[in-house]
């Protein structure tokens, strides 16, 4: 039985296989072509193909038996300063046996690296420059220390757009025999926010119900409320029927077991898109940031959503008195 998971059954190859951040992947090409590249910086959301544009780049260098010179670490678990001493140093350290005179190294999530650890790899990326070329995947480049910078060519990724998302869903879809609605595939595009490795990998968890894949089913793989089911929730609190709505919102929370934090990002979301003055969609959203606060402080989580509730009855009731 076939067991692969999706994403990675599916990751594009080469370069030219990739569908989406054109002029990344147009700079890319051309290293490719003339077997000489920089130290690099990919720098991006989630999902946005910053690991697959250095795969298929070393696949275009060094061919079929890419692996022989090309490793891939993950900074997170490999984090400290020991393992760029011993791990990267002796990678890069050895000379390739390939045409190509050097071999790549790819740092996944290097902004999880420690300043020592990241001091250390600029040694070692001074070093080792005729033998290895560094690749710094990282979400948020600010937190790669300057000298790592100014060593590297920086590449910026974006979030994949909606109609890029849903043709590749689509098309995995299809080479999977799954039946896949349109309001489904909607829900999977907003769910996954441009990340194409969480679209697929919801798309291959919704497809183990069986049956056809439509909004309820990805809401309920993805473990969010239907954006229905919140606007729903803050229409009746607008209304100033705070009791209704709190019953509401337990329902979320206990019968289906969504995340608080999960339901605050998506009321804060829908109060953006509410007809209502701006002053009260400031105070609103002034709010919401102090109640994420208090939940990542571990404050409870009806008691504070039952608060904007409240607050979002009083913003009501004043309008309707005003």
């Amino acid at each position: 039985m076939e067991s692969a998971m999706w994403s990675e059954k599916y990751r594009p190859a080469t370069l030219a296989e990739m569908r989406n951040q054109v002029d990344v992947i147009n700079r890319l090409k051309r290293f490719a072509e003339t077997k000489a590249m920089p130290h690099c910086l990919f720098a991006g959301p989630p999902g946005s193909g910053k690991t697959t544009a250095a795969l298929c780049l070393a696949h275009d260098l060094f061919g079929q038996r890419f692996m022989d010179a090309f490793m891939e670490l993950n900074a997170s678990d490999a984090r400290g300063i020991d393992v760029i001493r011993t791990t990267v140093k002796e990678f890069a350290r050895i000379a390739t046996i390939s045409e190509v005179p050097f071999k790549i190294l790819v740092l996944d999530e290097a902004d999880n690296m420690t300043a020592d650890a990241q001091h250390a790899l600029r040694r070692t990326m001074e070093r080792y420059t005729d033998t290895c070329r560094f690749v710094l995947s990282c979400n948020y480049s600010g937190k790669i220390i300057e000298p790592l910078q100014s060593r590297c060519a920086i590449f910026r990724f974006i979030p994949l757009g909606e109609e890029d998302v849903a043709a590749y869903l689509k098309t995995v879809a299809e080479k999977e025999h799954v039946q896949l609605t349109e309001h489904g595939l909607r829900a999977l595009t907003n769910a996954s926010e441009g990340d194409l490795r969480k679209a697929i990998n919801t798309l291959q968890g919704a497809s183990s119900l069986g049956g056809s894949i439509d909004e309820k089913v990805v809401y309920e793989v993805v473990g969010k409320a239907k954006p229905g089911d919140v606007q729903e929730l803050l229409e009746i609190a607008t209304k100033g029927e705070f009791i209704k709505a709190r019953e509401r919102l337990r329902a979320l929370l206990i019968q289906q077991g969504l995340s608080g934090k999960d339901i605050l990002k998506q009321i804060h979301s829908e109060i953006l898109r509410m007809p209502i003055p701006e002053k009260s969609k400031i105070e609103l959203i002034d709010a919401t940031g102090e109640i994420d606060y208090r939940l990542i402080q571990g404050a409870d989580e009806e008691v504070q959503l039952s608060s904007l509730l409240a607050r979002l009855a009083l913003v009501a009731s004043q309008k309707h008195s005003s």
